[in-house]
């Protein structure tokens, strides 16, 4: 049996090393690399070109769906399987219009992760069992269709604006100019009905995409 090579994405080394010592114990898998920030699991993606990357979406700054969409546009045929904290329709609908094959949530991840590496690195879906609620109802919600009308980089100015980052931090953390970061702000406003920032992070909160 070929060993499935995975790329582990998580900021917090305790959590990086839990799931390393997990694969460890499987000698179908090996972790050939590990990244603390969307950045740097774009760039050890392109270096290694894993079987499978395991990303957490919940980081400063440029955060996993955005490294998501940079490693699919790179490579259509990416297998990414993300593990999170969020357990909401409006991540799961994000993660799966991007192209990701697998969703977990956190608390269940230790007991399925390896079923879901093996499914996703066989092209497989893996939805995980706290996440199925959530895909039946798809799309579902009136809030919901119309965060799922934001392309991929107006959605991750969203998240940041609602968490408080300035368009000047965002420009840098995306690496693109203030003027784009602020045209995205305006169109994602206009398509979500928000007048100023205080209403695009109240629908953030309402929507799990930022916590309170």
């Amino acid at each position: 049996m070929q060993t499935i090579r995975v790329l582990l994405v998580d900021d917090h080394e305790v959590v990086r090393g839990g799931f390393r010592r997990l694969f460890e114990s499987n000698q179908a898998i090996a972790v050939i690399a590990e990244a603390s920030s969307g950045e740097q699991a774009y760039n050890l993606y392109l270096q290694h070109q894993p079987g499978v990357v395991v990303m957490d979406l919940s980081m400063p700054g440029n955060g996993g769906l955005e490294a998501s969409r940079r490693i699919l546009a790179r490579d259509g045929n990416a297998r990414i399987l993300v593990f999170s904290v969020h357990e909401n329709e409006v991540f799961l609908n994000r993660a799966l219009d991007l192209g990701v094959l697998g969703y977990i949530s956190k608390r269940s991840a230790s007991r399925v992760m390896v079923e879901a590496v093996r499914k996703v690195a066989a092209g497989e879906l893996y939805i995980g069992q706290e996440m199925l609620p959530f895909l039946v109802k798809r799309k579902a919600s009136a809030d919901s269709r119309l965060v799922n009308g934001l392309s991929a980089r107006e959605f991750e100015v969203f998240r940041l604006r609602a968490e408080g980052h300035s368009v000047n931090d965002i420009a840098a953390l995306l690496n693109v100019s203030p003027k784009t970061v602020g045209h995205h702000n305006t169109s994602l406003k206009q398509k979500l009905g928000a007048a100023n920032d205080v209403e695009l992070t109240r629908l953030a909160i309402r929507l799990g995409v930022i916590t309170a």
